[in-house]
This record gives C-alpha cells, structure tokens and sequence, in this order.
C-alpha cells in the first residue's frame, strides 16, 4: 500500500490492529510486526514494531485508556499480562508507572534492569504475588531478577529510587 505519510501508516496499522483485535484473532504466541518503508524503498524511513497481545485472560475485556502501545492508541486490555498483574489493583500500579516513566504502554520497563527489579518486587509485594520473580521475568523476558535486585540494593540509587518508589505506588 502507498501512503501520503508516516501519520496515514500509523492510523491504517491502528485500524488494522483494531480489526484484528475486535475478530478475536489469536496470534498463538507470535508476534506480528509491521515495517514502514518510504517511498523510493532504499532505507528505512520509519520502522514501527508492534506486539500484537496475546489472548484475554478470562474474565473479558477491560480498558485502561491510561496505556497505550507506543504510537499505538487502539491498544486495549490487558492481553499480554498474567492474571496476577491484571487484576484492577495491578492496573492502578501500572497506570501510576507508566505515568511515572518507568513502564512503556505494553508493560515493559524503560528504566535500568536494578531499578525494573525494584519495581517488580515493590508491586509483587502490594499484589501479594508468591512467585514475583518468575511472573515479572517472564513477562520482561528476563532471568535471575533477583540478582538484579540484590545488585540495586548495593547501588547508590537504591534509596533514592525506593523512596520514589513508594511515593508514586502508595
């Protein structure tokens, strides 16, 4: 297809994602990604990486209008969460992250791997998640986060951050 813009393309994937979405189309676990190339084809004007979300978990569709993929706001529910950080409560944690900076809008950190752990184990402990570390690394792709987390205590920023932490979170 030949758009005028980067906008036009970014509008027809958000439809598209939105048709897909509403068709309760499952994706199995891959993802699907999206390449925009300008016209004239010889580089890459704007390449744009979308995770379509994995199924609902039962219970249905809710909309937290609060997070939206990047560049993407047709992105709805919590489709690509565990059920545990998908419950109200966890939404409220993660709208208050995203705002925070911390979380992009399909949940993954845009802040250090010592502070994502920080972050991880504060939110395990408000949801009263027995295994933290095992939902968190997986949903971040991750291993050994407790490692992460016992490197940040012995990091100047710990305090500062925890502080912070529990400031924004409370």
């Amino acid at each position: 297809m030949n758009f005028d813009n980067n906008e036009d393309a970014l509008e027809f994937i958000n439809r598209l994602l939105e048709r897909l979405h509403q068709a309760g189309h499952t994706n199995n676990g891959s993802k699907i990604e999206i390449v925009y190339v300008a016209s004239g084809g010889q580089h890459v004007e704007t390449q744009i990486n979308m995770a379509y979300p994995h199924p609902l978990p039962k219970g249905g569709e809710k909309t937290h209008p609060g997070l939206k993929g990047r560049g993407v706001d047709t992105f709805k529910g919590e489709g690509n969460l565990p059920e545990v950080l998908a419950t109200d409560e966890a939404m409220v944690l993660w709208e208050k992250a995203q705002a925070a900076g911390w979380i992009d809008g399909n949940y993954q950190p845009l802040i250090s791997r010592t502070q994502a752990a920080l972050l991880a184990d504060a939110m395990g402990e408000r949801l009263g998640i027995k295994k933290k570390w095992k939902v968190f690394e997986e949903l971040w792709n991750r291993t050994k986060m407790y490692k992460d987390y016992y490197q940040a205590v012995d990091q100047k920023q710990y305090l500062p951050f925890l502080n912070k932490l529990k400031q924004i979170l409370d």
